[in-house]
């Protein structure tokens, strides 16, 4: 008999609500050595990052109450909101 070891699913907090998700079910937005801030949709670049759920009132939500400035110590242009919201449409219309 042969044991298959299941792998741990990489959990991380979103931001907005709190909740542990599979890493892959969030986005990532990351501020790296040069300041710069962006949508990572890998999930591998280097910087500082934070994760929000792939919904669009949690976008809406993040973008209002500016969580992404405090949690990456660094003023969020309104273009890193717009690439979340493209992302999150794009996915939308996959389904």
């Amino acid at each position: 008999m042969v044991v298959v070891k299941k792998r741990k699913v990489p959990e991380r907090k979103c931001i907005i609500t709190n909740e542990m998700k599979p890493k892959k079910d969030l986005i990532r937005i990351v501020r790296n050595k040069e300041g710069e801030v962006f949508v990572d949709p890998t999930g591998k670049k280097n910087g500082r990052g934070a994760y929000l759920s792939r919904d669009m009132d949690v976008i809406l939500q993040a973008e209002k109450s500016n969580v992404l400035n405090r949690h990456l110590n660094t003023e969020v242009s309104p273009s890193v909101y717009e690439d979340l919201k493209k992302m999150i449409v794009g996915k939308a219309n996959e389904k």
